[in-house]
């Protein structure tokens, strides 16, 4: 301890400071500053002018592995004393843990932290999860981005731990299932910062709550519950953890992919993690937490279905696309809209009835403009069985586009081809709009793809994100509640309540008006030209 170490405290302690300030503030036992008052006061007593010299340092049963202790703060700038005491034992050093603190602390210096108070809860009452990311230099994968998933039982302190690439609706909900099923059970209540995926948005001081994740959260019974906006001590039951994962997994380590991290992170979830003492409540977590086991929710006999299930048209090429990358479906099915479910692990593909038509493994996240073909949907070549399928495709859609289909073959040596990539225009426009330019095609007698691609660029808008969005969240709505949505009412139903002197007649497209006797009828048509 240096001379100016000294002086600072005794400096501090005249200025009216605690010596568990001073402990603190300066990073050092409150025994060691006591000790130093008391020195000081007797020195004061006997009339001692300065303090005694500062002993010479002794050896060390450290100094031996200097070299090593050395290479590793190198090679890992912030490895903790901790993980610096376990590599350093592997190399058969007999000391303490306490005599490596002390050394890294003579290096760089001692950390400065303030203490919290911790809000303690019974066994199963509580959970906290939350997410913290990490850019990690893997071997064979390259640097990369991911994220720390991180559930953490109140009362036990036992955590669940899993890296993952996405923060979405989807990786959110597994990796809850997985917890769950890690744990045996759910907690009653869980704590979660503002999120996305759990709350959307705020009306005053009260969140509004995703309504999907709340299904999700009923569905294993219990309660999510959003912190305060910018409060993270709330929850530093699972805040805290994360400092621990970083000084002890992800330190002094090296990986070679992220599978190979998160079967590191389980191994030290069970052997490290799990099995020390926590410093607030002097248990080892697996020990506490067989106490709250039997506190926990139970597990439904079904679990929550994590699956996404996204609907796509199927290209001129036989190919739907997910992730920008493409996997196939049977060729008959060109120009369908077609249901599409993601597992963790694979792409299902559903026809029209709702039958499975095709199985894919799922590509990775980071690959990109992949495909994945299986032979069985090329088509065949049985020339009468193609021209089959296009004819049922195109009386699927309507009698104008029956019609359009045989005089397209007739009229054009590719008519074929042709029809492939007209019904494959369904990805791109709504399906009214390809049939009003089939019905103008028919009316000029203009029988061929480009005729149909020039009347929709004229005449049609192209889907756009909000329209996918739209059919989208009307189809949840006919699975929730098994029927079509509640159309909104015509304005015309309110006109007596908001003119009561006025009488309005509905008769067929024309609207008349008794009370100013204007007469408005539908616009007529300009000439129409393909």
């Amino acid at each position: 301890m240096t001379l100016e170490l000294h002086n600072e405290i005794v400096r501090r302690y005249h200025d009216g400071a605690s010596i568990r300030h001073i402990a603190r503030s300066l990073g050092i036992s409150r025994h060691q500053v006591g000790r130093i008052l008391k020195m000081h006061q007797r020195q004061r007593a006997a009339g001692v002018n300065q303090l005694p010299p500062v002993p010479a340092k002794r050896s060390s049963c450290l100094d031996d592995f200097d070299a090593a202790l050395q290479q590793l703060l190198r090679r890992y700038p912030n490895i903790t004393a901790v993980r610096m005491h376990e590599e350093l034992k592997k190399q058969d050093f007999r000391g303490g843990y306490g005599i490596v603190k002390r050394r890294l602390r003579e290096l760089r210096g001692a950390a400065r932290s303030e203490y919290v108070q911790r809000f303690e809860t019974g066994p199963g009452r509580q959970a906290q999860m939350d997410y913290s990311s990490y850019t990690i230099d893997f071997v064979q994968e390259g640097r990369r981005r991911v994220h720390a998933f991180s559930y953490v039982l109140g009362y036990s302190r036992r955590q669940y731990l899993r890296f993952v690439e996405s923060l979405d609706f989807t990786t959110t909900v597994r990796e809850h299932v997985r917890a769950f099923e890690y744990f045996g059970g759910v907690a009653a209540t869980c704590l979660y910062d503002n999120m996305k995926v759990v709350v959307t948005d705020y009306d005053g001081d009260e969140p509004v709550y995703n309504t999907r994740f709340l299904g999700f959260a009923t569905h294993y019974g219990y309660r999510p519950i959003a912190c305060r906006p910018r409060r993270g001590q709330t929850k530093g039951k699972v805040e805290r953890p994360f400092y621990y994962v970083e000084t002890n997994l992800l330190n002094g380590r090296t990986f070679q992919s992220l599978e190979h991290l998160n079967d590191t992170a389980a191994t030290w979830l069970k052997h490290t993690a799990d099995v020390r003492v926590h410093r607030e409540t002097k248990q080892r977590p697996i020990d506490r937490y067989q106490e709250e086991a039997a506190h926990l929710i139970a597990l439904p006999a079904q679990p929550y279905d994590t699956a996404e299930v996204v609907y796509r048209c199927v290209n001129a090429e036989g190919w739907i696309a997910y992730g920008q990358n493409h996997y196939s479906v049977p060729w008959r099915h060109i120009g369908l809209r077609l249901p599409v479910r993601i597992t963790e692990t694979e792409v299902i593909v559903y026809g029209p009835d709702l039958e499975e038509i095709a199985r894919h493994r799922l590509l990775a996240r980071e690959v990109r403009g992949q495909t994945s073909q299986l032979d069985e949907h090329r088509p065949s070549d049985d020339a009468e069985q193609k021209y089959a399928v296009l004819k049922t495709r195109f009386e699927e859609l309507g009698a104008s586009a029956a019609l359009f289909f045989e005089r397209l073959l007739q009229r054009r040596r590719n008519g074929k081809s042709e029809a492939h990539k007209i019904l494959a225009l369904l990805e791109i426009y709504h399906r009214r709009d390809l049939l009003a330019a089939m019905d103008r095609a028919i009316r000029y007698g203009a029988y061929s793809r480009s005729a149909i691609e020039r009347i929709l660029a004229i005449t049609a808008t192209a889907k756009n994100t909000l329209d996918r969005l739209a059919d989208k969240e009307q189809q949840q709505l006919r699975d929730v509640l098994g029927g079509d949505a509640v159309q909104p009412r015509s304005g015309q139903e309110y006109q007596h309540e908001l003119f009561p002197g006025e009488r309005t007649e509905t008769d067929g497209n024309d609207t008349i008006n008794d009370s100013d006797g204007d007469e408005a009828g539908p616009a007529p048509e300009d000439p129409e030209t393909p």
